[in-house]
């Protein structure tokens, strides 16, 4: 089946969710397709404390209500698989599992995951002691202990930061010396709160409900101990960094990229006219939900533009 549209949205995370809110509202037909339920990673963040107006709300509850409100002014939401793209034209053609898309304007909005540890019990504690997102979760650490996995700028960084909230933060690394920029280090190693263990890797992460322990191994001398939670504490805090994944596989050659990330102006055009990328997707500084709404606004606002001049004749 074929579904014409003004605008389609790839992606239902926080930024395609808000680009379906402002175009729809803007009165075109507009489409939001995903493969998987609406959310992205936030759907998975137990709590939302630094979005401005929901202080108490769940990951889930935000995303619920953003879904709701694009809804209300009419944005279709479809669970469907994209498969393929074709970007050539004046009218982009979208081909998936279920459907051909073919719309006037296309918004990419499809992401990035963090880069997981890979150990038993990763998974089942993610937003129960193990954290993606220092800026998000710090505070749920406040005067506890903290491990921070990985040896690379953003590591080192976000260590840092969470010596603000933590009174003890231990960055592990699996060689004997950091990969972050040396004026980072440099900060790094006058804090006092911050330790490091060297040559260590994360062998499993465990608790019932929460994190509880965690065991090491040493890649030299390949000595395992396991470290608890101080009992007055119950848990500690968890945060690997090991870089991020851009969901970029289905555009590649097609768009300026770096690293994976779609290279856009401001205005999140890309190199494609009439298509455009917003949220983690994209090269930017800051990856947070109220980054991703503020790019869906702006490239639904400018999908909006460019339709009223391309086909105003139409």
């Amino acid at each position: 089946m074929v579904r014409e549209c003004d605008v389609l949205i790839i992606g239902a995370g926080p930024a395609g969710l808000t680009s379906a809110l402002y175009s729809a509202r803007a009165k075109m037909d507009t489409v939001l397709v995903d493969k998987s339920n609406p959310g992205g990673q936030i759907a998975i963040t137990h709590e939302v404390a630094n979005y401005p107006g929901s202080p108490n709300d769940t990951g889930p509850k935000l995303i619920e209500k953003m879904v709701d409100q694009a809804k209300q002014f009419g944005a279709e939401i479809i669970r469907d698989c994209i498969l393929s793209v074709d970007f050539s034209g004046d009218i982009k053609i979208v081909k998936s599992q279920e459907n051909e898309y073919h719309a006037k304007a296309v918004i990419i909005a499809t992401g990035a995951n963090p880069r997981k540890i890979g150990c038993p019990g990763e998974n089942k504690l993610i937003g129960k002691g193990v954290s993606y997102c220092a800026t998000c979760d710090a505070d749920f650490f406040t005067d506890l202990e903290v491990f921070v996995i990985g040896g690379g700028d953003t590591a080192v960084e976000e260590g840092m930061y969470l010596t603000k909230f933590a009174r003890k933060v231990t960055v592990v690394h699996r060689r004997d010396e950091l990969r972050a920029a040396k004026s980072i280090q440099e900060k790094a190693f006058k804090n006092e709160k911050i330790h490091f263990m060297w040559d260590t890797v994360v062998n499993e992460i465990k608790g019932d409900g929460i994190v509880e322990s965690i065991v090491f191994e040493n890649r030299k001398t390949n000595e395992v101990t396991e470290y608890f939670a101080d009992e007055e504490d119950g848990t500690f805090g968890v945060f690997p960094f090991v870089g991020y994944t851009p969901n970029s596989s289905l555009f590649e050659g097609l768009f300026e990229m770096d690293w994976g990330y779609i290279k856009t102006d401001d205005n999140m055009k890309t190199n494609i006219e009439g298509v455009y990328a917003a949220g983690d997707i994209r090269i930017k500084s800051l990856r947070q939900v109220v980054t991703a709404t503020a790019d869906g606004a702006i490239a639904a606002v400018q999908a909006e533009k460019y339709i009223e001049d391309k086909f105003k004749e139409e």
